[in-house]
């Protein structure tokens, strides 16, 4: 891999490499652009094959979390970070309080959160060693975990494509299968479950399955070949890069509406291969802002309750999305990037005007 020329594709800022090996500590902290404000994106702890599959990871992450933050209307730029390892068998409180001095570094170009593999406990630990963190527990006043919000907002971004595509934002009766039951995915299959959606999923945890299944009504499926089950909707819950070339044509559903972030494998190729197949996308980056959203309100003062108002949000905007896609031509996916990039341009220029010196007149 072209380390500098993979930045330059993808227009990031800086990409800050964090080792400390008497903690065990391998971090790359990924800031894409900081246009509209401080780069704001979690921490990822996952066991990677390899430093470069981490570095690819960490730069598609960082570069959705622009366009998250720039579509949602929130005054944020776009960052990431992964530690690499298992967090099962290296993480600890020295190793995360080290993540935590590399972030204090950065002078708050950078805020960190938690994502796979981290808990809400971890981020207190980080929190001891740098200010620039979130997703810190409620008797921190922090806002705590997460999931509830974003599975609020895949969900309300979910409705807004069915009603696209049948007139009806109604999910009772409507299929669904849940790709994935973490937190986000058991949450969401709760939210479904409550306006009487007939669901399925799917998990590599059979415990998670039973749960799921004993719980909500879930209908098993296997976690081999679950893109050939027949259903209204898919909602990836996962990890990304799922709908690709050899999952998109044996998909069996109208919409793909789900929280994982980075669901095509290639933004381009596989958002038209959707299309092609008559299947309409709601932007991943786009539904699943509720964690970003839950985390900015954060750092205002927290408040449950404007939370959710604001993750309200995602219904209208994926509407918009959709509705420009029609007009444009083009697909959901490009139709989001186009309107966060337009975003973007409008509030560097309107800060480069600012910049200019003020032309005072004055008459005899």
């Amino acid at each position: 891999m072209n380390i500098f020329e993979e930045l330059s594709t993808r227009g990031h800022q800086q990409v800050v490499f964090c080792y400390d090996g008497s903690v065990g500590l391998k971090s790359i902290i990924a800031i894409h652009d900081t246009t509209l404000g401080p780069a704001l994106g979690g921490v990822r702890f996952w066991p990677y094959a390899s430093e470069a599959e981490a570095l690819t990871d960490v730069l598609r992450l960082s570069r959705g979390m622009t366009y998250k933050a720039a579509i949602s209307g929130l005054n944020l730029g776009g960052g990431k970070a992964v530690i690499i390892g298992d967090p099962l068998q290296i993480k600890s409180e020295a190793l995360l309080r080290r993540f935590g001095q590399f972030v204090e570094s950065l002078g708050g170009q950078y805020i960190t959160a938690e994502d796979m593999g981290v808990s809400v406990k971890d981020m207190e630990y980080v929190r001891m060693e740098t200010r620039y963190v979130t997703g810190l527990p409620e008797e921190m006043s922090g806002s705590g975990d997460p999931s509830p919000v974003t599975a609020y907002g895949v969900y309300l971004g979910m409705k807004a494509a069915w009603k696209k595509v049948t007139g009806t934002e109604s999910l009772k009766g409507v299929k669904v299968l849940v790709q994935g039951l973490g937190k986000v995915g058991m949450a969401l299959v709760e939210l479904l479950h409550k306006e009487g959606a007939i669901i399925y999923a799917t998990d590599l945890s059979a415990q998670q399955l039973d749960h799921a299944e004993r719980s909500y009504g879930v209908q098993p499926v296997s976690p081999d070949d679950w893109y050939r089950q027949p259903v209204d909707i898919l909602a990836p819950c996962a990890r990304g890069g799922i709908l690709n070339a050899e999952t998109i044509p044996h998909l069996r559903c109208a919409v793909v509406a789900g929280s994982a972030n980075n669901q095509l494998a290639d933004e381009i190729e596989d958002s038209l291969r959707l299309a092609e197949r008559g299947i309409l996308y709601a932007p991943d980056f786009l539904i699943n802002a509720g964690g970003l959203i839950n985390v900015y309100t954060e750092l205002e003062g927290y408040s449950r309750s404007r939370a959710l108002a604001r993750t309200e949000y995602i219904y209208e905007a994926t509407l918009r999305v959709l509705a420009a896609a029609e007009q444009r031509g083009i697909t959901p996916h490009e139709a989001a990037m186009q309107l966060a990039e337009e975003r973007i341009r409008s509030i560097s220029a309107l800060k480069t005007r600012s910049l200019l010196p003020a032309i005072s007149l004055t008459t005899a």
